[in-house]
């Protein structure tokens, strides 16, 4: 039978794609439904449709599956944000299980029978909502040019008004609706993405959840340099919500898509919120606390975690993957404000953190001297531009053979060779000189965290095609309710 656009078809979901939607086959015709979960019979209404395939619309559940649960959202649908708000929080952790390991027998082209016996159990979360400590919002206005804000809709920058997602923070909602507030009453424009005109682009929350501190940046689209009018009204009124730290504006009047700008002015408080993250101990039941733990001071413009529960599990199972003694040395590539750096610094002999973003290594140098950690040191610059100086394959711009300048200016050496790489890249995974030169220096750990398994199974199979082997590997759910996962995989040298 061949299927057209707008035809209504009944459809039996069998599997999940890799975004999230419902997968069924309807003659032998295979269709992706957004919103349908595993297990459901459903009527849906082809909206594109290709040679072999085609995407359709959720219209009715005519059967539910067992799977299914009524989401807590009103706007699941709606939004880009939850994918699987529908779907059991138990069956969203066996769907990411499977799509790692899925990855990494199709990309990555491991055997089966050797993933499965290094692949360990998804790290759940006990409670998964209100888990993100940092939200964005976008400010525009409705069909009636009411000021609003909330979320876009999926694949699209259409705003749908919601003050209060249950993915964030509690505070978030009471922040919102008084900036909404501050607006209205002192007639503050909203940006026009169209037109470039209007002053309040986004609204930046972040929260501590060990320090309960809140953190709200305005993104403001200020050509006069006049600012926010009577922003004194808004400083006051944000003041009275418990936990307010900071409040700052930041300048962005380009026309794009990037939401922050460059430059941070701090109107009130402090100019960092902190947060602290605890080492677990993650081969005992219930991963307890060690007694270790430590304090990061947080930005507008950190990288920083948004799930701090889940990445004291995360970079607790990166600690422990690293199998450190307290002689070894340890590469952190990719460091950010070297989170990961100082809880290798811990157990480690030395650790060097290399991040591309100057600011984020002055607030790692900062992070280190906080919590009184003096075996790390970090370095500014692009990893794969740095280490074939580290390791001795270009010559030192100054000081002698064992001294490296990175790409801030500052002079360095000399520099150990690695026992462990600790690598945790963008989405995008690692540049390919970046892999080639870990290969040549030829650490005998490294462990590599991702947020994408695709590019993880990508980018392990090139490192162990260059002499490792893979042997453990385990998701944690950093991001409940969506498609995505972080994983942490541990690669050895072969040969020891």
């Amino acid at each position: 039978m061949e299927f057209r656009k707008n035809d209504y078809v009944t459809v039996t979901i069998e599997d999940i794609g890799s975004d999230g939607e419902g997968i069924g086959k309807a003659d032998g015709f295979t269709l992706f439904v957004k919103d349908a979960v595993i297990g459901d019979t459903v009527e849906a209404k082809i909206v594109k449709n290709k040679k072999n395939y085609a995407y359709a619309r959720l219209e009715r559940v005519l059967k539910p599956s067992p799977f299914r649960v009524e989401p807590g959202c009103a706007y699941h649908r709606q939004c880009g944000g939850c994918q699987l708000q529908a779907l059991s929080y138990e069956e969203q952790l066996r769907f990411k299980q499977k799509k790692i390991r899925d990855n990494l027998v199709r990309i990555g082209g491991f055997a089966p029978e050797q993933v499965d016996a290094c692949m360990e159990p998804i790290i759940g979360m006990e409670q998964p909502f209100r888990y993100r400590n940092k939200a964005q919002y976008p400010v525009g206005t409705d069909r009636d040019g009411g000021i609003v804000t909330g979320f876009y809709a999926g694949r699209t920058h259409t705003i749908i008004p919601n003050t209060d997602c249950l993915l964030g923070a509690g505070e978030n909602k009471e922040i919102l609706e008084c900036i909404l507030k501050y607006m209205r009453e002192n007639h503050v424009s909203a940006y026009n993405e169209v037109t470039g005109e209007g002053l309040l682009r986004h609204i930046l929350i972040r929260k501590g959840f060990a320090s309960g501190e809140l953190m709200v940046c305005l993104v403001i689209n200020d050509k006069r340099g006049s600012g926010l009018p009577r922003r004194e009204r808004l400083i006051a009124a944000l003041r009275q919500i418990p936990g307010m730290t900071s409040i700052s504006v930041s300048l962005n009047n380009e026309r794009t898509n990037v939401i922050m700008g460059r430059e941070i002015r701090t109107l009130w408080g402090s100019d960092t919120i902190s947060d602290t993250i605890r080492v677990r101990d993650m081969r005992a039941p219930g991963y307890p606390f060690t007694g270790r733990e430590l304090t990061f001071g947080i930005s507008p413009l950190s990288f920083y975690q948004v799930n701090p529960v889940q990445t004291e599990k995360l970079y607790s199972l990166a600690l422990d993957y690293a199998g450190l003694t307290g002689r070894e040395t340890v590469w952190d590539l990719y460091c950010g404000i070297g989170t990961i750096s100082l809880f290798m610094a811990c157990s480690a002999g030395k650790v060097y953190g290399v991040e591309i973003v100057p600011q984020a290594v002055e607030d790692a140098r900062r992070n280190a001297e906080r919590n009184g950690i003096k075996n790390a040191e970090f370095l500014a610059g692009k990893a794969e531009e740095i280490l074939p100086g580290l390791c001795g394959e270009e010559k030192p711009q100054a000081g002698g053979a064992d001294v490296f300048q990175d790409a801030a200016g500052s002079y360095h050496g000399p520099l150990e060779k690695p026992d462990v790489i600790v690598v945790d890249p963008p989405r995008k995974g690692c540049d390919a000189v970046c892999l080639d030169t870990m290969l040549r220096m030829a650490p005998s750990r490294i462990v590599y965290i991702s947020c994408d398994p695709t590019t993880l199974a990508r980018d392990l199979k090139l490192l162990c095609e260059g002499g490792y082997e893979l042997r453990r590997v385990r998701g944690v759910d950093q991001f409940a309710m969506t498609v995505h996962c972080e994983t942490a995989a541990l690669l050895e040298r072969t040969g020891q």
